[in-house]
């Protein structure tokens, strides 16, 4: 949606070009061609010749401007169609545009130095209470003349911003349209009783261009009766619109959830790598988009449930592999027995990554650091296995302490307290590993996501973990986090908070 700001027109910068419409009964006005647009954008070209006229006497062209209306009433209504004997009776309530002439032309300089021009009007000045300038491209712009409880009537865009900004203020100003001509005519239809009867001579093409703005200024009545015109019409000879929204739509589908839970177990199981990569990255993106679009919040539930199940799904399989392997008689079998089971452990362990990064894409993740914090049989298991084989388990283990430091996941206390004491060690064994066999692994943010889950506990529980971990970093050194500040904030917590606030109490009691 293009910007929009509150504003005031500046005056002297002001120049309208008289165009040619035609008013409905309803008291609508008809956008004028696309052509006297482009005329008018011409003439505000730079590039073009500079050119000169004698000024015309004021009152000459007021004057001049009153016979041309009172003497071509007939010739309006023969162009557009659309002027009824109502319509005449009732012509001071229509919009109509404004009569002013250019009288001088200079040449310009480039257009992006200079200030936006006005250069059409329509509405009825006198009886309108709002004007919106429409700012398009190449310095091309148009003013409206138009009715404040009409427009908010009908569109829930202009609605909410004359909620949020003062709603006195007369003037708004809307930047970079991308379609002014278009953008008038939707304006326009505001004003409108029957948009179907409107909208019934007019090109598939051009109502396609109404529905997109309609659809971001929120007008919902004029985005139906686009639809239903769309429906209803034949696109081409030959070609009846049913074939045509069978592309986007059907009436015979199976439910969403079904659709998803096979899509998920499509990836989850592929053995490809570079296909199941690029699908992987595929989906996050779209549940993405979905994530973002507020009519599919209603199906939030359904897919987070989705989720989870295949969730479960891999850690049962994981805990299967870990179980196997954890054997004494897998340890002795030949390497061409025990590879496809490691294979197989890496492959369940990334299915879990990625899912956890689905559901803290969708703020959805805290029951998953439950579930993994609940893993005390997989964490034994972790210890008796080599680290090639184990190592991406404890990239979940991060991507958790992650996500918890940057509030993506907002789990309890006693799950945050557990998801340390069960996975904090077995990462800490796995760490020089991580450094150096795992090109994704971020040591610095992995680290801050450790501390601030930490800090997260109560003082007592800082300290259990704290002096833990220091009494390995001063064995381990680089292979083990560096959890330095967190110590840091817990010191000063301990040991220096207190004395302060006591003798702040001091110098209050004095």
């Amino acid at each position: 949606m293009a910007e929009i700001r509150l504003t005031r027109v500046e005056q002297g910068q002001t120049k309208i070009r008289n165009v040619p419409i035609a008013v409905t009964p309803e008291g609508f006005w008809c956008c004028p061609s696309p052509v006297m647009f482009q005329k008018t954008v011409k003439t505000q070209n730079p590039l073009n010749k500079p050119k000169s006229s004698s000024p015309t006497p004021k009152n000459h062209v007021q004057k001049k401007q009153t016979l041309e209306t009172e003497k071509k009433p007939a010739l309006a209504a023969s162009r557009s169609g659309l002027v009824s004997d109502d319509q005449r009776n009732h012509g001071s309530d229509a919009p109509v545009v404004s009569a002013s002439v250019v009288t001088e032309r200079t040449p310009r300089p480039k257009t992006e130095n200079l200030p936006r021009k006005v250069s059409v009007e329509f509405g009825e000045p006198g009886t309108s209470d709002l004007k919106v300038v429409l700012l398009g491209k190449q310095g091309f712009s148009v003013k409206l003349s138009v009715h404040k409880s009409v427009l908010v009537e009908s569109c829930s865009f202009f609605a909410e911003k004359f909620l949020e900004h003062l709603p006195g203020l007369p003037f708004l100003e809307i930047d970079d349209c991308e379609d002014v001509e278009i953008y008038v005519e939707t304006v326009g239809l505001m004003y409108c009783k029957e948009l179907k009867q409107r909208l019934i001579k007019q090109s598939v093409s051009r109502v396609l261009r109404i529905l997109k703005v309609a659809e971001q200024l929120g007008f919902t009545s004029c985005v139906d009766s686009c639809l239903n015109y769309l429906e209803a019409v034949p696109w081409s000879e030959g070609i009846g619109v049913t074939p045509i929204l069978k592309r986007v739509s059907s009436n015979i589908s199976k439910p969403s959830k079904d659709t998803l839970s096979h899509i998920l177990e499509l990836v989850l199981k592929s053995n490809e790598e570079k296909g199941r990569r690029e699908m992987k990255s595929i989906v996050l993106k779209l549940l993405r988009e979905n994530n973002s679009l507020p009519s599919c919040s209603g199906s939030v539930d359904l897919c987070n449930e989705t989720v989870y199940s295949s969730c479960r799904s891999c850690l049962d399989s994981l805990l299967s592999l870990f179980r196997k392997a954890s054997e004494c008689e897998f340890m002795d079998m030949p390497m061409e027995f025990k590879e496809p089971v490691v294979k197989q452990m890496a492959l369940e362990a990334d299915n879990l990554s990625w899912l956890l990064e689905i559901l803290a894409d969708r703020q959805a993740a805290d029951e998953f650091a439950g579930l993994w914090a609940s893993q005390q049989e997989l964490a034994s298991l972790h210890t008796k296995l080599p680290i090639v084989s184990r190592h991406h388990v404890s990239c979940i283990t991060a991507r958790m302490f992650v996500g918890i430091g940057r509030g993506e996941l907002l789990p309890s206390k006693d799950t945050r307290h557990l998801l340390l004491q069960t996975w904090l060690q077995p990462l800490i064994n796995d760490y020089s590993w991580l450094q150096h066999g795992c090109r994704s692994f971020d040591r610095k943010v992995v680290e801050e996501g450790i501390g601030r889950t930490i800090l997260t506990l109560p003082l007592e529980d800082q300290q259990s973990i704290l002096l833990s971990w220091l009494g390995t970093f001063l064995k381990a050194g680089d292979n083990c986090p560096n959890l330095q500040r967190a110590f840091e904030v817990w010191w000063r917590r301990t040991f220096i908070r207190p004395y302060v606030e006591q003798e702040s109490l001091h110098q209050l009691d004095s």
